[in-house]
């Protein structure tokens, strides 16, 4: 797998893992659940529910959060057109401020698509 994706894997692994050990991390423990089974599918796919992920972590500029429903959107089948798609709403609801967040989404896209595992 890419650089990007590796270091950003490795990473959200090891602090996920040090966050949930914590004996003080119920609060978070629910709130990870929560997030879990609300991607689950439902009256909208999984699919749908990732490409809302996607445009709503690009308005709220969270690089992490962009990468991760990336990863989600690769996983179920999402297309680069349906990309290029969630990418242009993203910027017409957030603004020109979106413009990098995008510039290092595709970025990591293109790594997802450039790798036969993933």
């Amino acid at each position: 797998m890419g650089n990007l994706v590796d270091e950003f894997d490795a990473y959200r692994q090891k602090m996920n893992e040090k966050i949930l050990a914590s004996p003080y991390s119920k609060i978070l423990k629910r709130i990870y659940g929560v997030d879990t089974v609300a991607y689950e599918e439902g009256a909208l796919s999984a699919k749908t529910k990732e490409m809302l992920g996607l445009a709503t972590s690009m308005v709220l500029r969270c690089d992490d959060c962009v990468r991760y429903h990336l990863q989600k959107c690769h996983q179920l089948g999402v297309s680069t057109a349906e990309i290029f798609e969630i990418f242009g709403i993203a910027n017409l609801v957030g603004g020109t401020i979106v413009i990098p967040h995008t510039r290092r989404a595709l970025e990591f896209w293109e790594e997802l698509e450039n790798n036969p595992h993933t």
